[in-house]
């Protein structure tokens, strides 16, 4: 889908104080439109809390040339990540203006080999260039870099969401109004209480239920059962790095809920023969869960060994 139909770039805010954002945070981006001068940035939080949005809106405001790099699918391999910055970063923008290379997802860019370089790269153009790196999980993310930038947290603190949640709600129905979308304003608040923070996946529900032209409660009904299918493909496909990017996304949830989703789900996807270890491997990590030091990881683990271990079905 060409960017200019999707709602999530369409309605883009474009300005910081078009951002919504805790108070902190929003004083601090103000001050750095105010001082005219971008630092080298890490912004960190969980998905489609607002960091890509925040970067863009900065370049927008001081005028800053910039490009975005995606860090899933773009800086696992070093050669086109220097060739992407050094023929961006070299030049000078024709603009006058600031040159910012946004680097998105930055925490999926290999630690072992590319982030040292792009410590490098930070270095050699810095007379010319700023990066701003949004990430979910800083410590990802190699200490060279985070001494070569601001980090800032988007951290929502409890008394401030039902504000944000509010204002998300407002957006969210001035937006399916322009869309001609009727809409259930229950729903909506729903919706947003359901993947809070994550406004990003709010509006694309919104764009992908709202199709037929109305939401309604249908919506809420079908999202337990979607949001566990893109998953079963990936192992069914055995493409680890998109299910490690997939348990990431979804690590906020309940995770005994999960691991009996995915039980659920897997179920009628494998062999029957390959049942009883999928049983034996979900009940062993979950159970791994009460006393993991790091729940993500080891939900990682259990999904990794079902797709080394587990036959799914052909069809």
């Amino acid at each position: 889908m060409n960017n200019e139909f999707l709602f999530v770039e369409k309605y883009r805010p474009q300005k910081i104080d078009d951002c919504i954002l805790p108070s902190d945070l929003y004083a601090t981006f103000k001050d750095i439109v105010e001082t005219g001068e971008i630092p080298n940035l890490m912004l960190n939080g969980t998905a489609g809390c607002g960091k890509t949005t925040v970067a863009k809106a900065l370049c927008n405001e001081l005028g800053a040339d910039f490009i975005v790099i995606n860090g899933s699918d773009e800086g696992r391999l070093i050669d086109t990540l220097r060739t992407k910055i050094k023929n961006f970063a070299s030049t000078t923008s024709l603009a006058g203006g600031p040159k910012v290379v946004i680097l998105d997802e930055a925490d999926y860019i290999s630690a072992e080999s590319v982030q040292p370089a792009l410590r490098g790269f930070i270095e050699e153009f810095s007379s010319n260039c700023r990066f701003i790196m949004t990430c979910n999980f800083k410590n990802r993310i190699i200490n060279p870099l985070h001494s070569r930038c601001t980090v800032i947290d988007f951290k929502i603190p409890n008394s401030e969401k039902p504000r944000l949640a509010s204002v998300f709600l407002a957006r969210l129905m001035e937006i399916c109004t322009l869309e001609e979308i009727k809409f259930n304003q229950d729903v909506l608040a729903e919706l947003i209480m359901k993947f809070f923070p994550d406004f990003r996946r709010c509006l694309n529900e919104v764009q992908r239920y709202g199709i037929g032209g109305e939401i309604d409660t249908g919506l809420l009904s079908t999202l337990a059962e979607e949001k566990i299918t893109p998953l079963i493909n990936t192992l069914k496909e055995k493409k680890w790095t998109e299910m490690r990017k997939w348990v990431g996304e979804n690590s906020d949830n309940d995770l005994s809920v999960m691991y009996r989703k995915i039980f659920n789900a897997l179920e009628h996807k494998l062999e029957p023969a390959s049942i009883p270890a999928c049983v034996l491997i979900i009940a062993d990590y979950q159970y791994k869960s009460a006393f993991a030091a790091d729940t993500e990881v080891n939900l990682v683990a259990c999904l990794t060994e079902i797709m080394s271990e587990c036959t799914f079905r052909s069809k």
